[in-house]
């Protein structure tokens, strides 16, 4: 049930006027499902941006290390030579263009808040590049890979501010829609423009190495079509980052690699990584529910994938192993680590969408190549009917999901208020979440030799050998960097969670108590101190 193509009437002419966009929708239901889809996915992102003070105030501490890294370039201070950032520099380069805004205006947080809306744009702009990849299996394929995307909690809620996942997925679908010419892989220089993009997705986060993995197994064993698009790979991700790994190799190795591999932490509850994996979070199952919930997802898949091959007499076809295999892999991978995180879903939202959606069409349309042949599809009503019910579930499906509610809310609003109006620009302000800063507009410094630390928690992680900031301290470099940091600083803002961020040391808190005083005004539940001899405006 592939969408039909539009094409000149008997009357037309050269001269005639391309096929409008409205008139090509009303001819082809699949091109209608994916603007459709694509419109609602931006209206529910962008719907969280739109709440009071989603889109300016503090959202999230892991914005503020992806936005002011991006801030800092744009002054001249580089990540890992002059500061920790534990990602790759993809996301950095990324929201250059949107820092550089903060130059013009002078206002971080309108920067950070564009940065917000491109992320909410790219969010939804993957539903379109999902619809693209699978169009070719029909209406029901589209529906069901469009609709997921666009609804799934994990992926709605990674679009809510500067956040990784919504970059990532969509440099992947980009390069699975180069890699993949529908069912099959492509050939020549599509492979390599595909493992470009599939490159820069892994400058942004290292996530995206399972897909490559996938793709690198689906060459096998044709050799040139393996090295085109491992050369297109090598490329994406070595252009953006070798700049920064020359400049500072042993920085980078223990910001990118060693925090990321030798980390040591708190585990995250398998039944919290269930209930975000299965988008359940929001209803506040417990946890016989929840695992039961995502059983019963992988029969589905498995169920789907078996039934499909047995009844229309045909093997997935690779990009339907891609998916599948991608999707298990990613939740092997999320259930395995220690860290989970709420957004990390979002990753998942394609490949779970594409690896439900593909079997489903080849069973349902009867898409294999012997049943075409036979002439076996179901019939035309069935078909069309399974699409509809399919596509009214997942219009209604965001009523009935309280996403929202888990989103995370601005916190700190009043305060960061406060703290805007109480120090100075230009002054030189240390804190252990510095999208605090980006809101009030006091992440750039005039002071020279103000001490740049975006990501406290990573600065942990990569300097102490992937130890947390509870034990960190111990290690020499980790507690020279804090006491250089405090010693430059002139005002220190600390939010409730600051000891799983700075690595406190009994020296390190004696130094604060005896050459900051904590300031007293409209900033709780946030500690404001200000050096000695210096006073609040």
């Amino acid at each position: 049930m592939s969408g039909t193509t539009i094409r000149p009437t008997a009357g037309s002419s050269r001269g005639d006027a391309p096929v409008s966009l409205r008139h090509r929708i009303a001819g082809d239901p699949v091109t209608a499902v994916i603007v459709a889809a694509t419109v609602l996915a931006f209206g529910l992102r962008i719907y969280q941006l739109l709440r009071p003070g989603h889109l300016l105030a503090v959202g999230d501490y892991d914005d503020g290390a992806d936005f002011g890294s991006a801030i800092w370039l744009v002054h001249g201070v580089l990540p890992y030579r002059d500061f920790v950032v534990v990602q790759p520099p993809g996301i950095t380069l990324l929201m250059t263009p949107a820092a550089l805004l903060s130059r013009l205006t002078g206002s971080t947080a309108w920067a950070i808040g564009v940065g917000r809306i491109l992320t909410a744009l790219v969010g939804a702009a993957s539903v379109a590049l999902g619809g693209l990849l699978v169009r070719h299996r029909g209406l029901l394929a589209t529906i069901l890979t469009c609709g997921i995307i666009a609804v799934y909690p994990g992926s709605v809620q990674a679009a809510h501010t500067v956040l990784l996942e919504p970059w990532l997925v969509a440099f992947c679908l980009a390069g699975a829609l180069a890699v993949f010419d529908r069912d099959q892989l492509a050939d020549g220089r599509r492979l390599v423009w595909g493992g470009a993009a599939f490159g820069f997705a892994g400058a942004i986060k290292v996530w995206a190495i399972i897909p490559v993995a996938v793709i690198c197994v689906l060459c096998l064993p044709r050799f040139t079509k393996g090295a085109r698009y491992l050369a297109g790979v090598a490329a994406g991700f070595c252009i953006p980052v070798l700049p920064f790994a020359v400049l500072a190799p042993r920085s980078f190795y223990d910001s990118v690699v060693v925090a990321q591999l030798v980390r040591t932490g708190t585990r995250t509850p398998l039944a919290v990584r269930l209930a975000d994996l299965t988008g359940l979070a929001s209803w506040h199952l417990g946890r016989v529910a929840v695992t039961a919930a995502a059983l019963l997802i992988v029969v589905l898949v498995a169920g789907l994938l078996v039934s499909a091959s047995a009844l229309t007499r045909s093997s997935p076809a690779p990009l339907e192993w891609f998916a599948v295999a991608t999707a298990a892999l990613i939740v092997v991978a999320f259930i395995v680590t220690d860290d989970f995180y709420y957004h990390y879903p979002g990753f998942l939202a394609p490949f779970l969408a594409m690896a439900v959606a593909l079997p489903a069409a080849r069973l349902i349309d009867g898409a294999g190549p012997q049943e075409r042949r036979r002439g076996g599809q179901p019939p035309v009503r069935a078909r069309t009917w399974t699409a509809g019910l399919a596509g009214l579930v997942i219009v209604v499906l965001p009523l009935a999901m309280p996403w929202a509610e888990n989103s995370p809310t601005p916190t700190y609003q009043p305060a960061v208020a406060a703290i805007e109006r109480a120090i100075p620009p230009g002054a030189c302000v240390l804190t252990d979440q510095v999208s605090l800063l980006i809101s009030a507009n006091r992440i750039v410094s005039a002071v020279p030799g103000c001490p740049v630390v975006v990501d406290g928690t990573g600065t942990s992680y990569a300097l102490g050998h992937g130890q947390s900031a509870l034990t960190s301290g111990r290690v020499p470099a980790v507690a020279a960097l804090w006491r250089r940091a405090f010693g430059a600083a002139q005002y220190v803002c600390l939010t409730p969670s600051n000891r799983l961020r700075i690595a406190w040391t009994p020296q390190l808190e004696a130094y604060l108590r005896s050459n900051f005083t904590r300031a007293r005004g409209p900033w709780s539940p946030l500690l404001l101190y200000v050096r000695n001899g210096l006073r609040l405006r």
